[in-house]
């Protein structure tokens, strides 16, 4: 230490060793700041062994597959016999998957354990047979929600929920009230309910005039009847109208539409929303069938075995939905958007 000592021409300085306990100057704690950088230095290394450990790529394909009816005699290849569903779901469940909504997808809010996949189920056409509700305001057994809640009961941590996507026809319903309850009991279940326009007509070379009334008029009803606005659409037959951006957002009257996410009709798995190249305005779907013509290459059974034999193209998550992980290699395919969130290994 030094000490001042007042003399009679001034002031001077002089230094003075102090002896006993505490003589040596004391260590100088870590700064903060620099404390909290190499925790969450480590912190960061020690979540990218665990995404590494389970060969996370959330930069990975996601399958969104593609249903219409559930009917115990199928009249088109767009039908899945009951049986036929629970087989599908049993085999999802078997390779790991876990169904995710197409709002959760399209948000990248998909929130399932580490080393498990996400699978989006959609339902087109809001058919009866998807979901009708008994007299005690329970799914009839046998419809589509119904066997997805017994698929969740069989596999635990198999989430029972899909998305369905709505026309005026409703589930069947034509008196407001029953179209009201079924809506509402989706959306208190957990389910998803996204715009398929009022008519089901196809958009292609629409006037932008027509395709704001086809899609506005049925968000409009769905948002009357049960206070629900859809985060996406699936487009009819799978066609985009002539200006891509049309089906997305739009205006009717004082309402409006925005949509996240825009959902074709085939046939490929669609990418990592994270990934730079995930187009929110066509996202493809794989339509439900079996290995049979065209559907031997391109549809839901060929498609999951192709994943399961390459599962390095599939999108396997870290289980932890603050993180964006993937092997580094991966890098360059990661969206702009998404960077500060990384977690390479």
């Amino acid at each position: 230490m030094r000490l001042r000592v007042i003399t009679g021409v001034g002031t001077v300085t002089i230094a003075a060793i102090v002896s006993g306990c505490g003589s040596e100057p004391a260590p100088q704690a870590k700064p903060p700041a620099t404390a909290d950088a190499a925790a969450a230095k480590q912190s960061k290394a020690a979540r990218a062994a665990a995404a590494a450990k389970v060969k996370a790529n959330e930069l990975g394909q996601v399958p969104v597959l593609m249903y219409h009816r559930i009917t115990e005699k199928p009249a088109t290849t767009d039908d899945r016999s009951p049986a036929q569903f629970r087989a599908d779901l049993d085999r999802l469940a078997r390779d790991g998957y876990v169904p995710v909504t197409a709002a959760e997808f399209v948000t990248g809010k998909m929130d399932i354990p580490a080393g498990k996949h996400p699978v989006v189920i959609t339902f087109d056409d809001s058919s009866p047979s998807q979901l009708t509700l008994d007299e005690t305001g329970q799914p009839k057994p046998d419809t589509a929600v119904a066997i997805l809640r017994e698929a969740a009961a069989k596999h635990p941590g198999f989430r029972p929920v899909a998305t369905f996507y709505v026309t005026r026809d409703m589930f069947g319903k034509s008196v407001k009230e029953e179209q009201a309850q079924v809506l509402i009991w989706l959306k208190d279940n957990g389910f998803d309910i996204g715009n398929h326009t009022r008519d089901h007509l196809n958009l292609r070379g629409m006037a932008k005039s027509g395709v704001q009334e086809q899609i506005g008029a049925i968000a409009k009803e769905i948002g009357a009847l049960a206070g629900i606005k859809p985060v996406t659409i699936a487009l009819p037959y799978g066609n985009q109208p002539s200006t891509k951006e049309w089906a997305a957002r739009g205006r009717l009257g004082a309402a409006s539409y925005d949509h996240k996410g825009v959902f074709l009709a085939g046939y490929t798995p669609a990418s990592s929303p994270f990934s730079r190249s995930f187009d929110p305005l066509g996202i493809p779907r794989i339509k439900a069938m079996d290995k049979k013509g065209d559907c031997a290459q391109f549809c839901s059974t060929a498609w999951l075995d192709w994943l399961k034999s390459n599962p390095d193209m599939r999108y396997t998550s870290d289980g932890d939905v603050t993180t964006v992980a993937f092997p580094k290699f991966k890098n360059p395919f990661l969206s702009t958007t998404h960077k500060p969130y990384a977690l390479p290994y």
